[in-house]
């Protein structure tokens, strides 16, 4: 009986030191590192887990060395034996703790909360599915290393590899689905693809990527609802990806009008609009007649704003302000069917005047900026020169 209240006294004498030592350590980190992020995350994130590392291997090495009268019973095999699992998991948690404290320091170098931040989307996308790669890849091995403590385990362990490729072809058959959206999760990473908070749309839906996992991606809809897909989809079904290169987006709002509109003083109008509002970012701002068939005319304005919360909110009040002018100050545009009543051989009394003849612009004279989506501006000759090309579209100007 004496024997085992030493140890008892051991174990705890032991598990109070390593806790006394690693406070002492807790403290003096967080004094010295006040001005180092590497050194907070240390302190906020490893604290516990070290004190649990600490206090098992301190009882582990107490209990071993003080119950050396008692070697070969089943009892201290049976304690040893369940404080190595203790230390293996304690081992595990502190290198899945330290693992997450490098990740957010990479983390915390790249900010997502200014305007241009595809790059720092990128990084954060893959260092999430990393860090959950890598807590399920500690999980397994450490689940490995205890069972390996086992005699039983090792002694069926030739068996196991003998047997491991039959295995690992019906493992292989069985989680098909699972590997697949695995497999999708860590190309979606690498391929830049896709990104947490791009702007997206699928099935029919607009939203931003709020969550990506190896198995399955989080779509936030504009109207706070979730669409929960799996990785797999967007490797192998098309979808509208709007902030892939940069935030800034482009977007429109068409009209179907009478011929009587006078296209360039709603250009005007709608230039006029965009100055006056803080959704629009300065760069496109383009009303062109798009078709001109059934007896109407679609108008299409082209607007541009910095993000794509923005643009719907541009677009709409394009919408409303420019339905508001047409109603109000042309109200001879809006659009109508037209019948003519009468004998064919009179002249109706819409030609009783000549038509003016149009006005030839001069060849040297510019067409304005906002008439014109491919060319006018430094903006519309990079997007001509994308779709044609710089050579084309240099010999097309001469």
């Amino acid at each position: 009986m004496h024997t085992y209240l030493v140890t008892a006294a051991a174990a705890l004498a032991a598990a109070a030191v390593a806790l006394l030592l690693v406070e002492v350590v807790h403290r003096a980190t967080r004094r010295l590192g006040r001005r180092s992020l590497l050194m907070t995350e240390l302190t906020d994130h490893s604290h516990r887990s070290f004190q649990v590392a600490a206090t098992v291997l301190a009882v582990q090495l107490a209990v071993r060395f003080t119950t050396l009268y008692a070697v070969g019973s089943p009892w201290r095999q049976l304690v040893l034996h369940g404080l190595v699992l203790a230390l293996i998991a304690a081992a595990a948690w502190l290198v899945a703790s330290l693992l997450v404290v490098a990740e957010d320091t990479a983390l915390a170098r790249f900010r997502v909360d200014v305007p241009n931040n595809r790059h720092a989307r990128r990084v954060r996308t893959q260092v999430v599915l990393l860090r959950r790669l890598t807590i399920a890849v500690i999980v397994v091995l450490a689940l490995g290393v205890m069972l390996m403590t086992f005699p039983a385990v090792r002694g069926i362990g030739a068996g196991v590899l003998t047997s491991a490729g039959v295995v690992g072809v019906v493992a292989a058959l069985a989680a098909q689905s699972l590997l697949g959206n695995v497999f999708a999760g860590l190309q979606l990473a690498f391929s830049d693809a896709v990104r947490l908070d791009d702007v997206v749309v699928v099935e029919g839906e607009w939203g931003r990527i709020e969550e990506l996992t190896l198995s399955y991606v989080v779509v936030q809809i504009w109207d706070d609802r979730r669409l929960i897909l799996p990785t797999s989809y967007f490797t192998s079904t098309p979808f509208q990806n709007w902030t892939r290169t940069e935030a800034a987006v482009l977007g429109t709002a068409e009209f179907d009008l009478d011929w009587a509109i006078p296209v360039q003083a709603m250009r005007e109008e709608l230039r006029r609009l965009c100055e006056g509002t803080e959704l629009w970012d300065g760069r496109v701002c383009v009303l062109q007649v798009t078709d001109a068939t059934g007896g109407l005319v679609k108008v299409r304005a082209l607007v541009s704003a910095a993000d794509a919360g923005s643009l719907w909110d541009l677009r709409c009040l394009v919408r409303e302000h420019l339905v508001a002018w047409v109603r109000d100050q042309r109200p001879t545009a809006l659009p109508r069917l037209r019948a003519e009543v009468g004998d064919t051989a009179g002249s109706p009394a819409w030609q009783a005047v000549q038509p003016r003849r149009p006005v030839r612009r001069p060849p040297d004279t510019e067409v304005p900026d906002d008439a014109r989506v491919f060319g006018g501006s430094d903006d519309g000759e990079a997007r001509s020169e994308v779709f044609v090309g710089r050579e084309e579209h240099v010999d097309a100007r001469r």
